[in-house]
């Protein structure tokens, strides 16, 4: 028999326990555990230890131990192992004394509660810790998120903190409280609604669910004339970063130097955010965005219509070859080349005398390839943009900032 039980329990105290687990309390010799958990026992006759200094606690455990006596309980919060003491415990005891007996984690309480299923979820915990590893999570679009909070990083920091990410997706957000207590709740918010100063049970956690974007409904009155939120725009779950960014699509719209009743090739178009951005501003302007695959011409295709755009062709295929069956352009904007970047340059040469042609490249060999294409020709002038751009970022009551991927902006045109 093993001389120390690390027991989890849960807001419902003794009563949650099973018999066995109960019975090691009851006969327990030192009982080790936070106020609140030794308050579920206040008529145990054995000698408590309040964790609240850790390394205090284990010193007693020791001494206990040193006496040759065993029954040693240490009561915890759920799942031991699971974001809790029982990590610690093994560092600081030998494992062989330790047995564990888990009861139900608060994250497992909370996906039953909201009829989630978890196993594919995210558990991130901010409890004494950064903001950064829960921004990863967001911006790689991470489908579920379970968020363990403290008095700092609460509810409303995250709320904050989402906000000021302008994410691609958007996301549910529950406030679980007192999970498996009398007064449990789970309560559904809107990230402006939870900015509030709305109060909730220290005993928290937040449930984070994205949305499909094509379950938010748009109202196109209310939607800027330019620069579009990224968030708005349809995209593939497995690729969100498919999308040229809002700040960087407003610089290439800028460098494109746009007028009316112009043709417009956007070549590896992505979710189709600049074609609509110029089709938007330019109504009398037609837009070929082009893609290589089909799903990628459906995913504009979608996007079109729901932004209520009619000057944009979606086209299926792998430039240069497709672009020889395009009318003759005036503009030409290269989001994506497939690898295809000098013959795509090459096939850009139709471009009339003052015709406009932006590149927006993301690695330093796209560059140099640009770079030398553009050396080798006598007819084009062209400019370099280097863009490096960060959002602001809550963080608790403080405010950072979170980098963009930079982005090189060649700006060229062709001369008479």
């Amino acid at each position: 028999m093993t001389p120390i039980h690390v027991i989890g329990i849960g807001l419902d105290g003794a009563e949650g326990l099973v018999e066995p687990v109960r019975q090691l309390v009851l006969e327990a010799k030192l009982l080790v555990g936070s106020d609140r958990h030794l308050n579920y026992f206040p008529h145990h006759p054995a000698p408590r230890s309040i964790l609240g200094d850790f390394t205090e606690a284990i010193a007693k455990i020791r001494c206990h131990l040193a006496t040759g006596q065993d029954g040693i309980v240490v009561l915890v919060s759920g799942d031991p192992l699971f974001f809790g003491l029982g990590r610690l415990l093994v560092a600081e005891l030998p494992p062989e004394q330790l047995t564990f007996h888990p009861h139900l984690s608060s994250v497992q309480l909370a996906f039953n509660r909201l009829k989630v299923s978890w196993q594919d979820a995210r558990i991130i915990s901010v409890h004494g810790r950064s903001l950064d590893e829960l921004i990863q999570a967001l911006q790689q679009r991470v489908e579920k998120i379970a968020v363990l909070t403290d008095k700092t990083n609460n509810p409303h920091a995250i709320a904050r903190l989402l906000i000021s990410l302008d994410l691609s997706s958007q996301y549910q957000v529950w406030v679980c409280e007192n999970l498996g207590g009398e007064d449990e709740l789970c309560t559904e918010f809107t990230c402006d609604v939870l900015t509030n100063d709305i109060s909730f049970a220290p005993l928290n956690i937040v449930v984070l669910l994205r949305q499909s974007n094509s379950e938010l409904q748009l109202n196109l009155a209310s939607l800027p004339q330019l620069g579009i939120p990224d968030r708005l725009f349809l995209s593939f779950s497995d690729r969100p970063g498919l999308m040229t960014k809002r700040e960087v699509r407003l610089l290439v719209l800028g460098e494109l130097a746009l007028q009316p009743e112009q043709i417009i090739w956007d070549i590896g178009a992505g979710t189709g955010s600049v074609s609509i951005e110029i089709a938007r501003l330019f109504p009398t302007s037609k837009v070929y965005a082009i893609e290589k695959t089909a799903a990628g011409s459906t995913l504009i295709a979608q996007n079109c219509r729901r932004f209520g755009v009619e000057n944009v062709v979606s086209v299926r295929g792998t430039a240069p070859e497709i672009l020889q069956n395009l009318p003759r352009c005036d503009r030409v904007f290269i989001g994506g080349s497939g690898g295809n970047l000098s013959p795509i340059l090459e096939a850009c040469s139709c471009l009339p005398a003052g015709g406009v042609l932006v590149i927006a490249l993301a690695t330093l060999e796209h560059l140099s390839t640009a770079l030398d294409w553009f050396k080798c020709q006598d007819s084009w002038e062209y400019q370099l943009l280097q863009v490096q751009l960060s959002r602001s970022a809550s963080i608790a009551q403080l405010t950072r900032f979170a980098p963009l991927n930079p982005v090189t902006i060649v700006s060229a045109q062709r001369l008479g």
